[in-house]
């Protein structure tokens, strides 16, 4: 690839972007190494770049950086799936009711879910559920809630990657998507959040349903 000047932020987000949609929609797969030097050549860039993107892929928990392993793309298993969703089931419910409850514009929630069904990839689509899920409980009121799910929205985005690779589900999940947002446009934010709780729980459920057994045995 021929190297296109531009600032150095301008590159590394560049190489981020780039690398985040290779990874959401497989073609980079959890566990494959990612080598500076190797990515470098093909996004015509230095490995400055390279080396800056993937620390924040990193923070993100979309990679993992080992002393002996080097960069990988993180694993998804169950435990993986279990500990995030945990936290989403925990703070987004509530963070949703809040934004409901303080009469939040809910339009970016309904542009996600009009990008989701024009998606024309499983990057793109889970890209768009993100933003939906976002624009549901950002305008709750207190800044560090949202900013505490938007620490595990990259790792979301994984987990549901690996498993619609394995078993389709968005269609359904777009259906429970629209009720959602129907519920938070009536003004029920409890119902929304009911709604939103059994979204999270039952998607987890059926796609790692080990971390549902291990859950239980807790």
């Amino acid at each position: 690839m021929t190297s296109v000047p531009m600032p150095i932020p301008s590159r590394t987000q560049y190489v981020l972007d780039a690398i985040k949609h290779r990874i959401l929609t497989g073609r980079l797969t959890p566990g494959q190494a990612l080598v500076e030097t190797e990515l470098a050549a093909q996004f015509g860039v230095s490995k400055t770049p390279v080396r800056e993107a993937l620390k924040t892929l990193a923070g993100t928990g979309l990679v993992v950086m080992s002393q002996y392993k080097g960069v990988t793309v993180r694993m998804v298993d169950a435990d993986m799936a279990r500990e995030v969703y945990d936290v989403r089931l925990l703070l987004e419910p509530e963070a949703v009711k809040r934004a409901v409850h303080r009469g939040a514009s809910l339009d970016a929630a309904r542009d996600a879910l009009t990008r989701a069904a024009a998606a024309t990839d499983t990057a793109e689509r889970s890209l768009a559920n993100r933003d939906f899920h976002r624009a549901l409980y950002l305008p709750c009121g207190n800044p560090l809630l949202g900013r505490m799910l938007d620490e595990v929205r990259d790792q979301a985005a994984l987990v549901s990657a690996v498993a619609w690779a394995a078993s389709p589900s968005w269609e359904r999940e777009a259906g429970e998507h629209h009720e959602i947002l129907r519920l938070a446009l009536a003004g029920d934010a409890d119902g929304a959040a009911r709604a939103l709780h059994s979204h999270i729980a039952s998607f987890v459920d059926r796609a790692f349903p080990q971390a549902a057994d291990q859950e239980g045995q807790q």
